[in-house]
């Protein structure tokens, strides 16, 4: 019943909102070495998130926000327009099934995608963010093939972020060296959502398919 609930409401946002989707997965590590001062400062930067992207109106009705949180792996929003959704909030546990999460995330864009197709609804190339503090307890070796597949076949675009004592070495094995993963300066959550802000805007102002510059990811990175 819940399966058809959703699909009638994709159906009803979809005629709607017919603008084309920049859908954004978050991968968000909230396990319990997060505890403390990083999860309340992830807390309050996703809300900025949410709060600059409200403030556009054409960022606002074709940005979609998905976010899967671990471990263990869950998802904490499904694919919603910040019109129609609220920022989540996190508590810190568990371990950090990262592998897991990201296959996860793949998977959920995969399916998204087709509901776009379905509904003859065009979308930009998917964006998929990792933000972790650790490094892996589980196997990667499947996420970094379907990371390395998904960019070759121009299906998604994906960004490893590492927070605090990440192991960096990790996030860099997750692009194949395609792309450095990058280091957040202390916990500036709050920057690094602008940030994502920005870019989401960015893309959401041209067309699909078209290359678009990305603002400099400075004053948020670690050297």
């Amino acid at each position: 019943m819940s399966q058809m609930i959703d699909v009638a409401f994709d159906a009803m946002e979809f005629a709607e909102n017919p603008e084309p989707r920049v859908p954004v997965v978050l991968l968000i590590d909230k396990s319990a070495s997060m505890n403390g001062q990083p999860i309340e400062e992830l807390n309050n930067g996703i809300k900025v998130l949410w709060q600059e992207i409200q403030a556009d109106t054409l960022a606002s009705k074709r940005a979609e926000i998905s976010v899967i949180e671990f471990g263990p792996v869950l998802t904490a929003l499904d694919f919603a327009t910040v019109l129609n959704s609220f920022p989540p909030t996190f508590e810190a546990g568990g371990v950090t099934p990262m592998g897991e999460a990201i296959v996860k995330g793949i998977a959920s864009l995969q399916e998204r995608k087709k509901q776009y197709s379905a509904s003859g609804i065009a979308y930009y190339r998917p964006w998929l963010i990792l933000i972790t503090d650790g490094a892996p307890t589980d196997e990667i070796s499947p996420a970094i093939e379907a990371i390395r597949m998904g960019e070759e076949a121009k299906a998604l675009n994906f960004f490893p972020i590492g927070v605090q004592h990440a192991d960096m070495q990790v996030l860099n094995l997750l692009t194949s060296g395609k792309r450095e993963a990058l280091k957040l300066n202390g916990l500036n959550f709050r920057e690094l959502f602008l940030w994502l802000s920005a870019s989401v805007k960015s893309v959401s102002q041209s067309s699909p398919g078209e290359l678009v510059p990305l603002p400099s990811p400075m004053g948020w990175t670690a050297v």
